[in-house]
């Protein structure tokens, strides 16, 4: 009877329900530890479903992987996206303060999808660094909508400028989450603001 009741229960679950569930426990699971040493069979039971199902979604573990990474990817976009019109400058601690609190409550998640670049295999890899190319734009094109910006006439060095401060404050969260006791995050919101004024702020 209990089967059958966890059945129904499970079939309750839409589509996207499901796969959303899967990720989530996978963005847990190769936040804690190395790709190599997470097994579908242990995304499966924890998850509460069979093997079967886990690979009816994602045929393989580095599809299952690519696919945390790109869920993880679209959070950080949607949590970063400018409001049109309004100065970077004006935006910018109330958008770190936002995105630092995610990193903060979502640990897990985003070390997961730092961690992609060390995988081994080309499609991760791949989906890794189109999320930071979309971050990337995405901050580009703010800059570009800024009414106060005196620097969208040199993309090509905006454009380095950025690429350059991502990686930046990647390293300063990650390094961030390790510390014991952890700094303030006003003082991490803080410094990643004045480093990406700087790198912006024409000479």
């Amino acid at each position: 009877m209990g089967e059958k009741h966890g059945e129904r229960t499970r079939r309750r679950l839409s589509t996207e329900e499901r796969r959303e569930e899967l990720l989530a426990v996978g963005a847990r699971l190769f936040a804690a530890r190395p790709h190599e040493d997470v097994s579908i069979e242990l995304v499966a039971e924890i998850a509460g479903v069979s093997r079967g199902l886990l690979y009816h979604y994602f045929p393989t573990k580095n599809e299952f992987f690519a696919a945390v990474v790109g869920r993880e990817s679209r959070r950080m976009l949607r949590l970063t996206a400018a409001v049109p019109g309004v100065p970077v400058r004006e935006q910018l601690t109330s958008g770190l303060e936002c995105f630092l609190e995610y990193v903060e409550e979502h640990a897990q998640g985003f070390r997961a999808f730092h961690r992609a670049e060390a995988a081994g295999d080309p499609a991760v890899r791949r989906v890794y660094r189109e999320g930071l190319a979309a971050q990337e734009r995405q901050i580009l094109d703010a800059l570009a909508a800024d009414p106060e910006s005196s620097t969208a006439g040199d993309l090509p060095t905006l454009r380095i400028a950025v690429r350059g401060w991502l990686s930046f404050m990647v390293t300063v969260c990650l390094e961030w989450l390790e510390e014991e006791p952890r700094m303030p995050r006003d003082q991490v919101r803080d410094l990643c603001a004045r480093a990406l004024l700087g790198a912006i702020t024409p000479p």
